[in-house]
């Protein structure tokens, strides 16, 4: 049985249907979306939920826009973590790992964008 697994490709593909905001993967309920990531990037609960509130915490309050960034980094550590060493199918994080990891996110890829909330304006 072939699994559902998604990934950045797959949500790029989708956008010319629909916007991303009306994506499913993104609008899966809270458990069902971390299982996706779990089957994906081999994440646990906790790992997960601290993206999530460190997303929260920097300014990201929408859910799907969060959700964006949670794969988007989970893409980003997967890819970086492959540097030729033994490669491991979960993705881990020894102590302050996690943070360190997220603020080198941040600093190469959100950096320019000094006002998170005029960059996630949404038509409400």
């Amino acid at each position: 049985m072939e699994k559902d697994v998604m990934n950045i490709i797959d949500f790029l593909q989708e956008t010319k249907k629909t916007t991303l905001l009306e994506n499913h993967h993104l609008n899966l309920p809270d458990l069902s979306f971390f299982r996706k990531c779990n089957e994906q990037y081999q994440i646990n609960r906790g790992v997960y939920n601290t993206i999530d509130n460190w997303f929260f915490e920097y300014g990201i309050i929408h859910v799907i826009h969060r959700r964006i960034y949670i794969l988007a980094f989970l893409n980003y550590v997967s890819e970086t973590k492959r540097d030729g060493s033994t490669i491991s199918k979960y993705i881990r994080f020894g102590h302050g790992g996690l943070t360190s990891a997220l603020n080198s996110f941040v600093t190469n890829y959100i950096n320019g964008y000094k006002d998170m909330k005029n960059f996630f304006q949404l038509n409400d």
